[in-house]
């Protein structure tokens, strides 16, 4: 006998009408109904149909509040979404440093990678966002790690004319020698 994949139940006009409010309310940010709406059981990692979770919206939205209180309700800072990005990706890619941080204080993991094998530090040094490469490198993502094609970090950011980051990346190569 072969196991038959769960199906999904049916959900009302209601439930799709309360569950776009929701991810609406994410999308915006508004903190307040998440921690009302989280305290009164809304699971923290639930999806969109793109595979986002509430905190990949928050997060690449720039809503720091909305973003900690989701984190400290039990959302996965490394739930990706169907394209195998993360938040800190995201984050990183939108250049927002603090939202970095609270990603990586809340064990978001510095070394994850999508499915091409591209990291946060690679999206950071490719749009020359130098206070979030340094504080990556800080925090221990590995200068010399490659993506699929085998690009660097230090080969992104040159190809995309990076000013600044070549610089940090290539100090980070010269300090593990």
């Amino acid at each position: 006998m072969t196991d038959q994949p769960a199906s999904r139940p049916d959900l009302d006009d209601a439930a799709l009408a309360f569950a776009e409010q929701v991810f609406e309310s994410t999308r915006k940010g508004d903190a307040a109904r998440l921690a009302d709406l989280l305290g009164r059981g809304l699971p923290a990692n639930i999806r969109n149909h793109n595979g986002d979770s509430l905190l990949m919206l928050a997060s690449y939205h720039g809503h720091l509040d909305a973003s900690r209180v989701l984190l400290e309700n039990g959302a996965d800072p490394q739930l990706c979404n169907d394209k195998g990005q993360s938040p800190l990706a995201g984050a990183a890619f939108k250049g927002n440093l603090d939202m970095v941080r609270l990603l990586l204080d809340h064990g978001a993991d510095v070394e994850s990678a999508s499915p091409d094998g591209k990291t946060a530090l690679m999206m950071a040094a490719m749009f020359n966002r130098s206070e979030i490469v340094a504080l990556l490198l800080e925090r221990g993502a590995d200068p010399s790690r490659a993506d699929m094609n085998g690009v660097t970090p230090l080969a992104a950011a040159q190809t995309m004319g990076a000013q600044d980051t070549p610089r940090l990346i290539a100090e980070a190569l010269a300090a593990r020698s």
